[in-house]
């Protein structure tokens, strides 16, 4: 059994220290706010983020960074992508580069189009090459807390460090496969996030399941067009990693960025619903980023571009509904 740091204390840290914990790993979780620390460690639950479910004695919870990463031999990063960056570079004195890197977070990095294994390289650099995999796949917090069978895709250039993240993080409830397609991984789970807010557009007008159907294809068609100009692989965007958790982001009653996209078809402004909300959803601050770096690779998204105006153009949902309908006819 490895000790592993998990950096972020939110939902989706929380289910994975819950999940770990339960395999008999020694955990770490770094949690931003101070005053969950005693909660989880003396009431074994966050009581914040998933307080239903009892966290494993193995699981320690700490507001130190250096506390949390000493003798870690795996540190996955659980935070949001508009945080990665600060995050690491506070981690950055506290590394050592025997340690492995495993990226959990979803999305793109606003003011760079970074993915997040590409701003893990760029704070360690100069200095020794880190040693960094990515986690992406369909995995509401909620149901793999619950120990529901879950699985998800590792990617690393390097097989070997592949191979050990999968061994050491698989278990009774979590199944890791391996990819050496770290760009069309993360694009796939950041780019998901966009496409569920359109689909929760569509559930908010009050759409069927037509509509929804088309949108997931089309919006899968945005995906693997972006991931391939950006060096991926149109396989990976066939797997776990895109049409998997696409499909569960654009359907789940669970997704943020779904719940978002329903408000904001049934005429809520975005900063009311953001505003109320105390979790991050990804789509939100992804949909410029992707937006960009589309229009760098040169890659058509109009289904992206339709979210962007909705949430940041304050267009209607109708009219941007309309204006995909009306694109000029063209060959799938």
């Amino acid at each position: 059994m490895k000790q592993i740091a998990i950096i972020g204390g939110g939902s989706w840290g929380t289910a994975l220290a819950l999940t770990l914990g339960r395999q008999g790993h020694r955990i770490r979780l770094w949690v931003f706010e101070r005053e969950l620390v005693d909660p989880i460690n003396r009431e074994r639950r966050n009581p914040l983020y998933l307080p239903d479910f009892e966290l494993p004695v193995g699981v320690q919870a700490s507001n130190a960074l250096e506390q949390a990463l000493a003798g870690a031999e795996l540190v996955l990063t659980v935070v949001p992508s508009h945080h990665c960056r600060a995050v690491y570079l506070a981690m950055r004195p506290h590394l050592r580069p025997d340690m492995l890197l495993v990226s959990a977070t979803k999305g793109i990095e606003p003011e760079t189009m970074s993915r997040m294994s590409q701003v893990v390289r760029e704070v360690m650099t100069p200095g020794p090459p880190p040693r960094v995999a990515v986690i992406s796949g369909p995995s509401f917090a909620r149901e793999v807390a619950k120990g529901d069978p879950t699985a998800v895709v590792v990617a690393s250039a390097n097989s070997e460090i592949a191979s050990t993240v999968q061994r050491e993080l698989s278990g009774p409830s979590l199944r890791l496969y391996t990819n050496s397609d770290v760009a069309g991984v993360e694009l796939g789970g950041a780019v998901k996030n966009v496409i569920a807010i359109a689909a929760g557009v569509c559930a908010g007008l009050g759409f069927g399941y037509n509509s929804l159907s088309a949108l997931i294809t089309r919006g899968l068609a945005e995906m693997t067009r972006l991931a391939v100009a950006c060096g991926g692989k149109k396989e990976t965007l066939a797997g776990l990693a895109g049409m998997g958790d696409l499909v569960l982001t654009c359907t789940g009653e669970l997704s943020r960025n779904r719940s978002v996209g329903i408000e904001l078809g049934r005429g809520r402004k975005l900063a009311d619903i953001v505003g109320g909300m105390r979790m991050v959803a990804e789509g939100v601050m992804t949909t410029g980023a992707a937006l960009a770096l589309a229009r760098k690779h040169g890659v058509e998204m109009p289904i992206a571009e339709q979210v962007a105006a909705i949430l940041h153009q304050d267009k209607s949902p109708s009219d941007a509904i309309r204006e995909l309908m009306e694109r000029p006819l063209t060959v799938e």
